[in-house]
Formats: structure tokens, sequence, C-alpha cells
């Protein structure tokens, strides 16, 4: 049997489908996390992200990561706009509600095609068939933006556009869960709120950016 502490404030370099079994049930307050889209993005440098092929973790990633959350809880999960209907369907496999939607405004185009693409997304998801305990204070749904330069990841997000997720869903102590972490930027908008947290990254020199970083 594993205790939660063994888990927390750590950057855990596994593959999430091994490390979330071994958390215990409802062991976290909340999960903010930004997985692979099922894309096959690649950036200007070239870099890709591991797992952004083929769709076989997310079922049973999302179904884990439900399964420690604890009752009432919020997941803000990213998503892919155009394999929306992969992720509702592995969300809703789950156990999780759709509660709400969140968008971040960019001030510059990360990619065009038909159109310029100028926000970010993700859904704001309830564990079970009823919306947990109201948040701390009404955040809106539509947040700005601040651009990372990607130093550190294809795909890096910035933390203070997640500080205000975790500060309106969380409370001071509460364990924060990322298990697709990249470069930690989760878990240093956690960790700077003075909230606990759980990084799990397949990639090792993520993973080694998470670590530094925190």
């Amino acid at each position: 049997m594993h205790y939660i502490s063994e888990f927390v404030n750590r950057v855990i370099n596994a593959d999430c489908q091994a490390v979330l079994p071994q958390l215990p049930e409802g062991s976290v307050d909340f999960i903010l996390t930004d997985p692979p889209y099922l894309v096959g993005y690649h950036d200007r440098e070239g870099r890709s992200i591991a797992g952004d092929m083929l769709a076989p973790w997310l079922n049973p990633s999302f179904a884990e990561a439900f399964r420690v959350l604890k009752p009432g809880g919020f997941c803000v999960s990213f998503y892919g706009w155009n394999k929306v209907d992969l992720f509702f369907a592995a969300w809703k496999a789950a156990g999780f509600s759709p509660a709400g939607h969140l968008v971040w405004v960019k001030s510059y185009s990360s990619s065009g095609g038909l159109l310029a693409y100028q926000h970010e997304q993700a859904y704001l998801l309830a564990k079970g068939g009823r919306v947990g305990p109201c948040p701390r204070y009404q955040l809106p749904d539509v947040l700005d933006w601040q651009y990372t330069g990607n130093r550190l990841h294809p795909t890096q997000k910035p933390v203070r556009s997640l500080k205000p997720v975790i500060e309106a869903f969380t409370t001071p102590g509460d364990i924060v869960l990322d298990p697709f972490c990249g470069s930690g930027s989760t878990l240093l908008a956690a960790k700077i709120l003075g909230r606990r947290y759980i990084g799990i990254e397949i990639d090792a020199q993520h993973a080694k950016s998470a670590q530094a970083r925190l």
C-alpha cells in the first residue's frame, strides 16, 4: 500500500498510467493538466510531444485521474479542439461531468490555417454527476495568456495564467496533481500559492526541467 505522502512535492519521471494506480483513491484535491492533443504536433524547432499521435493512454489515464480525485473535486484539462470528441468520450467514460469551459486569449497567433489561432482552452470537469463545492471566488471563463517562449517545452504553459485557476479551486495546503506535467508550470504555480503538488512526466528531459524549476 502506498501513502499519498510518498508522492507529494515530487516530479516523477514515468508514464502516468504506471504511477496513478499507486495513488490512494480520493487523495488529491484538484487536477490541472495539459495532456497531448493527439495532433502529431511539431514546433518550429521540430520538437514533438510523447503520446501525441495515438490515444490508447487517454481513457485509462483519465479513469485513474477520476479515481484519485476527491469526491466533489474538479479537474481542469486542456485539450485539442479538433479531437474534442475523443477527450469528451474519455472524460465521460471516467465519470467526469462538464461543469464549465475556460478560454485564455492570446495577443498573438500561435498557428494559422483557415483561422488564426489566438486562444487556448480547457474544460472544467466535476467528479461524478453533480458539481462539487463552489470555488473560492467566481473565476472569469475568459482569461489572459502570457507568452512563455516555449523555452523548456514545445507547449509550455505560463505560470501566471495558471495561478488564478489553482487559486480559485484550492486552498493552501491542498494537493494539486498534474499527470502530464511537462516542464512543471502547474506545479510551480501550485508551489507559489502554498499548495502541495504531484507531477508526473514521461519525458526524462522535461521531468528534469520541471525538477530544476521547483
